[in-house]
Order: structure tokens, then C-alpha cells, then sequence
């Protein structure tokens, strides 16, 4: 039997005890395909409440990387602090926490003026107890300025930039409405890299029109990018998304829990060592899930995943 390496593992061996995540959502954030600057109505499986628990943005402000100004700062500022507050307490409470990352999650949170991320980058590594920031975002929402800034902030505490990959071919990138193509992806992937800062590279199996061939030919691609950790997961449908619409008139079948485990099987096989798992699954239970159902109980999802694993000598 064998542990595979997990980011959990991972920063046990970093940090010397379990290190838990605190995932933050700060209104004002946005994309560029929903904003309109690179395609419209976001991700077709994108309603981003639906992977944000801490998400509660309903206002009109959004930045973008043109922005010169921020007059919410100080709002979104106090937003960070009540949420990291609130997620710290009950997981210490609740698992005795005592170190943390601070996870800017929602939307894409490198697009916004480099004033404003330094300000929300410094105060959360200002939070007691935190080892490090990981940052959700897109590969077309970088800049070098912003890259230099990190690798900085690198060289004394934790960094992780969390590229949403989701495909390395150019036509499921298109059909999901990504709005950039897979070179944009190997640009910035090794332009982070050059910098040594970590990546975590998403990966989802089962987007339309991917067989199981395609989708292992993408964790290759993301492997040969020398990322740091890669998420695996697979397409689910949720209401009030654009993939509703497709889902709904019969041209998009969700991936079966069967192929999905036996993908996910022979993904983990290829992960060499030196590569964390940041996550192996992923779900909603609740009434926005509309397929496939056994996308609803995450325990069980966890519990067949792991059962799949053991079965090849893997321990999660």
C-alpha cells in the first residue's frame, strides 16, 4: 500500500501539523467572460455560489485590470476579516486548527489593480496563524507586474497560484465559453513557474465531448506544465448556468460515477511523487444540483473514491 502524496500530507511535512484552508470571497471580483471583456455569461458551468460558501457578492462594482481606482477597498478589506474570522473560529472549534491558508476563491482574484491585491494579499497574511495565501484564477488574468509582486511575497511565506486549466484542447475550451485557449495556459503556467512560485493546476473530467483518453492526455499536458498539485473533479450541472440550457435539451451527458472513478484511478496513477493531490472530487447537495445525483452526497463520492484507490494499492 501507498499514501499518496496530498496537499494535506504535503503541508503536514511543510508546516509540521495539518493545515486547513480558509476560502474567502470578496465582492467587487468578477471574470473577464462575464464581464464581457473576453466572452459573456461566464464558464457554461459556472454559477460560482455553487463552489464559494463564503461567496455573497451581489453588488454592481466589479474591478477589472484597467481599474484606477477602488473606493469599496476598505469594504472589501472588512469582508476579509469577517470571513476569516468566522471560517477560523469554527475550525478551531471544531478540528483544533492552528494553521491556516488564506484561500481568495470566487471568481477570479488576480483581476483588479496590483494596489488592491497587495492590500488584500498583506492583510490576510497579517491574520494570525496563517502560513500562506493561495489564489484562484485564470491564466489570461495575470500580468507580470503581479507575478513579480508574488514572487517577492514568496521568498518569506507560502504562494499558491490556482490556475483554472479544466482542458489543454482548444475546442472544449471553446464549447465551455472559456474565453482563451490552451497556449495562453502554457504561457503563464511557466511564466509562474520561472518565479518559482506554486501552482495548483484544476483539471475537470467529463466536459463535453472528452473521452477518457482526452481527459488523461490532459492530466499529462498539466503534468508536463510542472505544476506543483493538481484538482481533479467532475462536470456536474447546476441550475441557472449556461450548460442548464444545453443539459436540458439532451446535448450534454454528464460522465457516470463509473467512468469518472476509473478516469480518476488512472489519472492518480500517472501523478508522479514529487506532484500533491488537492482534491480528487466534487458535489452540491442541494436542489441547484440537477445531474448527475451522485454528485449530491460528497461523503459517499469520498468513501468510493478512496474504495477505488485502495483497490489499486493507493491510500487518499
Amino acid at each position: 500500500m501507498k499514501n499518496i502524496n496530498t496537499i494535506g500530507r504535503y503541508w503536514k511535512k511543510k508546516h509540521g501539523e495539518k493545515v486547513y484552508k480558509v476560502p474567502i470571497s470578496i465582492s467587487g471580483f468578477t471574470c473577464p467572460n462575464i464581464d464581457g471583456t473576453v466572452a459573456k455569461g461566464g464558464c457554461t458551468f459556472c454559477e460560482n455560489e455553487s463552489f464559494s460558501p463564503n461567496q455573497v457578492d451581489k453588488s454592481k462594482f466589479k474591478l477589472n485590470l484597467r481599474s484606477t481606482e477602488n473606493p469599496h477597498l476598505e469594504k472589501q478589506l472588512l469582508q476579509l476579516k469577517m470571513q476569516f474570522d468566522a471560517t477560523k473560529e469554527r475550525l478551531e472549534n471544531k478540528f483544533g486548527a492552528k494553521k491556516f491558508i488564506v484561500y481568495f476563491q470566487s471568481f477570479t482574484n488576480t483581476y483588479a489593480p496590483l494596489d488592491t491585491l497587495k492590500a488584500l494579499y498583506t492583510k490576510a497574511l497579517g491574520f494570525d496563524n496563517v502560513v500562506g495565501l493561495s489564489i484562484g484564477t485564470r491564466t489570461d488574468c495575470i500580468t507580470d507586474e503581479t507575478l513579480d509582486y508574488l514572487e517577492e511575497l514568496s521568498k518569506t511565506t507560502e504562494v499558491w497560484l490556482e490556475y483554472g486549466i479544466q482542458s489543454v484542447y482548444d475546442e472544449t475550451l471553446e464549447k465551455i465559453n472559456r474565453g482563451h485557449d490552451f497556449a495562453n495556459i502554457e504561457e503563464w503556467i511557466t511564466k509562474t513557474k520561472e518565479r518559482n512560485l506554486l501552482v495548483c493546476g484544476h483539471l475537470v473530467f467529463g466536459l463535453p465531448d472528452e473521452t477518457q483518453e482526452m481527459m488523461l492526455h490532459g492530466v499529462k499536458e498539466t503534468i508536463r506544465l510542472n505544476v506543483d498539485s493538481i484538482k481533479i473533479h467532475p462536470l456536474y450541472v447546476v441550475k441557472n448556468t449556461l450548460l442548464t440550457n444545453i443539459y436540458k435539451k439532451g446535448q450534454f451527458e454528464p460522465i457516470s460515477e463509473e467512468l469518472y472513478l476509473d478516469t480518476l484511478v488512472k489519472a492518480v496513477k500517472m501523478i508522479p511523487d514529487n506532484i500533491s493531490l488537492s482534491r480528487v472530487t466534487a458535489g452540491i447537495s442541494d436542489s441547484t444540483l440537477l445531474s448527475p445525483m451522485w454528485c449530491n452526497d460528497k461523503h459517499k463520492q469520498m468513501f468510493n473514491v478512496k474504495q477505488a484507490l485502495l483497490k489499486e494499492g493507493l491510500i487518499y
